[in-house]
């Protein structure tokens, strides 16, 4: 009996029942954390881009993947509420003389911010 091309890659079969099955796993992936930024592009890549979604998974780059956008993601909102922040006077001499005001200010920086990177993250799946 010859040997299928699976076979011949060095691919084994299993025995289920009547039918024998080929054993497949997928790549091992790299542990690395995910935060909310990776779960939002997890999300997104499920919802609206199913074909890069199951291509990163089946090559295992798919967790590489979301902890790069995580890293990215974290980053540029740090640094945007830094600029945002130092652009529209939300100073610490603000936060100590009316806090209520600077939380009310850092609030909505922080919401802009959330927005541009939401943005920002679907963009970059357009590009990939």
């Amino acid at each position: 009996m010859n040997k299928t091309i699976f076979e011949q890659m060095g691919g084994t079969y299993t025995m289920q029942g009547d039918y024998y099955l080929p054993d497949l796993t997928l790549p091992p992936e790299e542990e690395r954390q995910i935060g909310v930024w990776g779960q939002r592009r997890l999300h997104y890549l499920k919802q609206y881009h199913k074909i890069l979604y199951y291509n990163l998974f089946t090559s295992g780059k798919l967790r590489s993947h979301l902890a790069d956008i995580e890293e990215e993601a974290q980053s540029l909102f740090l640094r945007l509420v830094k600029e945002y922040a130092e652009r529209e006077s939300v100073t610490e001499q603000l936060k100590a003389e009316n806090p209520v005001e600077w939380v009310r200010r850092m609030n909505n920086i922080r919401s802009r911010v959330i927005e541009v990177i939401i943005a920002e993250m679907v963009r970059i799946c357009e590009i990939t």
